[in-house]
């Protein structure tokens, strides 16, 4: 860090825990990190194993550490960090990882250092070049295998690990970046920041951030570079902007944003224990979205009423095979048990196309489909493969014993889809019975996730066969307008406010409403609170959204009248464009 000017200087990147913080910036560098590429005789390669051998020793044994050391954190931080580092353990047993590894010291004789670094760029290319869209979480799985390969290289070469004890109290902490083991070191009271110059608002660094509570803006370009030691900043949590050396007027109003915020969290916090209903007295029914097991704390400091949707495929990641119906009823029994009567919907599995599993590749097609997105994914992949669909649905079964349950299909087009799942369902009921299992008293309701323009138009007859409806409006967007979301921002396709979207939804809330069955929205536009109003007007009563989002959803409920939604939604519904649609929500907000 060097200083090149004491003028306020204004930086931005990307926020990803909101807050004010003001104190002197601070870098923590990472030491280089040193690599031998020399190559190996073969008769080194015995002594070599086993200096690799020692390596992967001291690089569980600090895992473990950390993990037992994640009771000094804040819950949320000990959610986080611990199914990461069940995952670098996992990876350090027999893995393809390690098999990798010891193959390149063998055949092609590279030392350790060269075939550690070698095989895990590798595994990381070969993630990264899988086909499909969904790049943020190819791209975590990645860096997940660099990371666990970088902690055993400077185990391997002896060089030091990064530090965080030497810098001063109340400081804001900058560096190049943050990897998640680093953040479960960062004691919050410690700081007033963080920002780095890498990584994104996604990833286990950014919601370990978020978890801590400490204002956090990552992809910071230019500040190591131009601040120096010392140097007074203010970051800006919220919106992302960094000041350097800032002016009097800046730190004026970077106090009073601090005071408004503090106030602000305060009301936010009051909201928890308060009903969900509008001004009117509609009631409205919040739940939570859940990708992996760390967020349940989150979950239940948020005041949600239950899980809407959870996401089944955490637990076959990171697996070279399936978990076995008694693995997986063990998970879904803790989380039932974790949410103490409150339901839990349960998405069976939703992979293929985009979604890559290594434990369920062998089930794909062989050859690559000419339009993935369009063909083999959710409840059609499952359909093929019944033992698949058998184990979990007869995990789910088990865990229902533990409180209520729903089970919920996805991508589903046509109402045989259902019915054939549902004689599945019946009959793995039987069996269980037969067995001896202890159950819940009835099957649990099955319901689908309306994500395709087929089922939404289709949402009368559908409603005939479904115990409930979950609009998925990522993929309901993508579909209807044939536009995915990586479209370059410029063409502006893929929009949920898009007024022909708005209608789909429209079109699937009377069907549920005429057949007396439930019907939820668990996509992103869920934890949009601007469009909070206009899903109301559109007939939804129910929302799953990330926890996060709860309260400023919540706010926004009980400041609306349902006359007022349904005027607005009317509105949007005959609206020419998106943009229309915002000006109409902006006037309302």
């Amino acid at each position: 860090m060097k200083l090149t000017s004491a003028r306020e200087q204004r930086f931005s990147g990307y926020p990803v825990s909101p807050g004010i913080g003001i104190g002197p910036v601070h870098e923590a560098a990472e030491p280089e990190l040193l690599i031998s590429t020399k190559k190996l005789s073969p008769d080194e390669v015995p002594a070599e194993l086993m200096r690799l051998e020692e390596a992967l020793a001291r690089s569980r044994h600090q895992l473990q550490k950390l993990k037992n050391r994640l009771a000094a954190l804040p819950e949320d931080s000990q959610a986080e960090i611990s199914p990461l580092l069940d995952v670098y353990l996992h990876m350090l047993g027999p893995s393809r990882l390690l098999r990798g590894i010891r193959t390149r010291m063998q055949e092609a004789l590279l030392c350790p250092e060269a075939a550690v670094q070698a095989e895990a760029e590798a595994q990381a290319e070969a993630i990264l070049a899988q086909p499909g869209n969904d790049r943020q979480s190819r791209a975590r799985r990645a860096e997940e295998v660099r990371e666990l390969s970088r902690r055993i290289l400077r185990n391997l070469t002896r060089q030091p690990f990064r530090s965080f004890t030497n810098l001063a109290q109340g400081c804001i902490l900058a560096a190049q970046f943050l990897r998640p083991a680093d953040a479960a070191l960062i004691q919050p009271s410690r700081f007033a920041g963080i920002i780095t110059t890498e990584g994104g608002a996604d990833g286990h660094t950014a919601v370990m951030l978020r978890a801590l509570g400490l204002p956090a803006v990552l992809g910071v370009d230019g500040v190591l570079e131009t601040a120096a030691a010392g140097s007074l900043a203010i970051i800006d949590g919220e919106t992302g902007e960094i000041v350097l050396n800032p002016a009097k007027a800046s730190l004026e109003a970077a106090r009073k944003k601090l005071s408004a915020q503090t106030r602000a969290r305060r009301a936010l916090a009051q909201l928890q224990h308060l009903p969900a209903q509008t001004r009117d007295g509609v009631a409205v029914e919040l739940q939570a979205n859940l990708e992996l097991p760390f967020e349940l704390p989150m979950i239940a400091e948020s005041g949600a009423h239950g899980i809407g949707l959870l996401r089944s495929e955490f637990m076959f990641m990171n697996r070279e095979v399936a978990p076995d119906e008694d693995t997986q009823t063990r998970i879904y029994q803790d989380i039932v048990e974790a949410m103490d009567g409150d339901p839990v919907t349960i998405r069976v599995l939703d992979w293929g196309s985009d979604k890559e599993v290594e434990a369920l590749s062998r089930y794909l097609p062989e050859a690559p489909e000419p339009n993935p997105a369009l063909g083999l994914r959710g409840v059609r992949l499952l359909r093929r493969h019944p033992a698949l669909l058998e184990t979990q649905l007869a995990a789910i079964l088990r865990a229902g014993a533990a409180g209520p349950v729903r089970i919920m299909l996805p991508m589903v087009s046509v109402a045989a889809e259902l019915q054939a799942t549902r004689d599945i369902l019946r009959k793995v009921w039987r069996r269980l019975k037969r067995r001896g299992e202890r159950m819940a008293e009835r099957l649990p309701p099955l319901g689908i996730m309306v994500e395709t323009p087929a089922a939404a138009l289709a949402a009368a007859h559908l409603a005939r066969h479904a115990d409930f409806f979950a609009i998925g409006t990522n993929d309901l967007t993508m579909y209807t307008l044939a536009a995915d979301r990586s479209l370059p921002a410029g063409m502006k396709l893929y929009d949920p406010l898009e007024p022909v979207v708005l209608r789909l939804i429209r079109l699937t809330t009377e069907a549920a409403r005429t057949a007396d069955i439930p019907v939820s929205i668990c996509g992103e536009l869920a934890s949009r609170p601007q469009a909070t109003p206009l899903l109301l007007g559109l007939g939804i009563r129910q929302l799953s959204m990330h926890g996060n989002a709860i309260p400023r959803v919540k706010q926004v409920i009980r400041a609306n009248t349902l006359t007022n939604c349904e005027v607005l939604a009317a509105a949007a519904l005959a609206a020419e464009s998106a943009n229309d649609v915002r000006e109409i929500l902006a006037a309302v907000m």
